[in-house]
């Protein structure tokens, strides 16, 4: 019998706990948290995953986050289905999950996430964690990553919501794109949908401005969720089979 691979000295012990208002069946998440200044030279070999050349020529912050994230995701994979495996890059840089199975990564400062499922259950998965914008910053960017709909939403609601606003709406978009891409495999950006409502609880409404497929047209609309959690923003769009 094999040892399990050792936990690598930038990364804390995987947490299972459920960080989003709302828990989706059948799937399993699990994060940690990572300290690239940590990082060994042998942390990839001690954690028995095999760096892609464009990892292996990146800064400690990349290789960390890579390192982190794929922790999560063989884990997950090992807890829904008993196997060892760790998702691959693929040529347009997504992961490459096991043909039945859906799954997402995600990873910003000092933390990274990973959640997979049967497609069976779920069609597809989208995960995103931002840091919160400051005010100021978000006010800067708005203009980017809103609609004009959108922007006449903000400018309707309390300043102090603004940076929530702004960094919910980028992130449930990122979400978007990952769960939707593997789908229709056609790319799409932040003018191709819109945030219709959001709750403080967590709770938002998107919906698509553009033709993505024969399925997935101009005015569909999706739910999706976040959680707040140390200063970061975490969202997630799931699709159900």
């Amino acid at each position: 019998m094999n040892a399990e691979p050792l936990l690598p000295a930038c990364c804390s012990a995987l947490d299972a706990h459920w960080p989003l208002p709302a828990t989706l069946p059948d799937t399993v998440l699990l994060s940690t948290r990572f300290d690239p200044s940590r990082l060994l030279g042998d942390d990839f070999a001690r954690a028995a995953i095999e760096p892609p050349p464009s990892i292996q020529r990146s800064v400690a912050k990349r290789q960390a986050e890579f390192l982190a994230g794929r922790l999560c995701a063989r884990a997950a994979l090992q807890q829904l289905e008993g196997i060892s495996t760790v998702p691959a890059i693929g040529e347009d840089r997504a992961p490459v999950w096991p043909a039945h199975i859906t799954g997402s990564i995600t990873h910003g400062t000092g933390r990274a996430a990973a959640i997979v499922a049967r497609k069976r259950h779920w069609r597809g998965l989208g995960m995103d964690l931002e840091n919160l914008l400051d005010t100021e910053r978000a006010e800067r960017l708005a203009g980017e990553i809103l609609t004009p709909p959108e922007l006449q939403r903000m400018a309707a609601g309390p300043r102090d919501q603004v940076a929530l606003w702004v960094t919910m709406t980028f992130s449930v978009k990122e979400s978007l794109f990952k769960a939707l891409y593997p789908i229709v495999r056609q790319r799409f950006y932040f003018e191709h949908a819109e945030v219709l409502e959001w709750t403080p609880e967590g709770a938002v409404r998107l919906r698509l401005l553009t033709d993505l497929s024969s399925e997935w047209r101009s005015g569909t609309e999706l739910d999706a969720q976040f959680g707040m959690q140390d200063g970061q923003l975490l969202s997630l769009v799931s699709i159900p089979a």
